[in-house]
């Protein structure tokens, strides 16, 4: 592992190399989630595309539905300058954690304030349905008490404290402010607040796992976002997050080999084409509350 000096000097170069290519340092960075890559379309102004073999430390995201690049421009009335991230990285693509937060450091470093997170997301609570949001208030970092966790290692104290706290992880103003725009769009789309509950991947979860999830207290499951928000937090960025629901987890057991006519074990099976088609067809609801939002920002 590097030495928080590399680190901070790896993070410092991607900077300058981003400060090089952009007139308006940005105060906003959207991360955008599986399927959700449309919202860089809300950028206007003059845009600017980085990708990320372009960049110093950055890794390459290989994920279909990840694009891999930077795309910077502004949002809103208000121009408000924004980075977006086109395809983020993921601890089960063979990167550690460290790689897959490295953007994070490098938008603290660039003056950057706030962050947007975005995921697909598997339902768990009861009722969830495909294609409705969930507007994330707390989250269980399952392997993070294991030891997976992205701020193993040296700390790197001109980010943060040693011992993050993480009880306002996500900011409640930010919230209200994506709810309150929601209905002023007049959204009709299903909106709720809950508990994200962080598992590495790339497997979707067995039934019993969904179950174990449900018991523990999480709302919705997925591969990314955990690991970002704690190095946001870290950094001092405020954050909000969004899971989109493009799949409602099977928690039921299996059929049993006694039974004379079982259901068909496929049945609810989730798919990662699933999860992109689901995306896709809520992405305009999802661009214009975060374009609302961010105007305010």
């Amino acid at each position: 592992m590097s030495t928080p000096q590399e680190q901070m000097e790896a993070f410092r170069r991607a900077a300058e190399t981003l400060r090089s290519k952009i007139d308006v340092v940005p105060r906003v960075m959207i991360i955008c989630g599986s399927g959700l890559g449309g919202l860089a379309n809300i950028l206007e102004g003059n845009r600017v595309e980085v990708p990320y073999h372009d960049i110093p430390g950055f890794k390459t995201s290989t994920v279909q539905g990840h694009a891999g690049k930077l795309v910077f421009g502004t949002i809103g009335q208000n121009k408000v300058p924004v980075m977006c991230m086109l395809g983020r990285l993921h601890y089960y693509e063979g990167y550690s954690l460290q790689d897959t937060v490295f953007p994070v450091r490098v938008a603290a470093v660039l003056g950057i304030k706030t962050i947007i997170v975005t995921n697909a997301a598997g339902g768990v609570r009861p009722g969830f349905k495909p294609g409705e949001l969930m507007v994330i208030d707390d989250h269980i970092n399952f392997p993070g008490f294991a030891g997976t966790h992205p701020l193993r290692g040296p700390n790197l104290a001109e980010f943060g404290p040693r011992f993050q706290p993480l009880s306002d992880a996500y900011d409640f103003e930010l919230r209200k402010l994506f709810m309150d725009k929601a209905k002023e769009l007049k959204v009709t789309r299903n909106i709720y607040e809950g508990t994200y509950f962080y598992a590495t991947g790339p497997t979707f979860e067995t039934r019993a796992e969904v179950r174990m999830v449900r018991t523990l207290g999480g709302d919705a499951v997925g591969m990314s976002t955990v690991p970002e928000v704690i190095v946001a937090r870290h950094s001092g960025l405020r954050v909000l997050a969004l899971s989109l629901i493009t799949n409602e987890a099977v928690g039921d057991k299996p059929p049993s080999a006694f039974e004379e006519n079982p259901k068909d074990l496929s049945e609810g099976m989730a798919s990662h084409d699933e999860v992109l088609e689901t995306a896709d067809e809520a992405s305009k609801d999802v661009e214009a509350i975060v374009a609302a939002v961010v105007n305010e920002l």
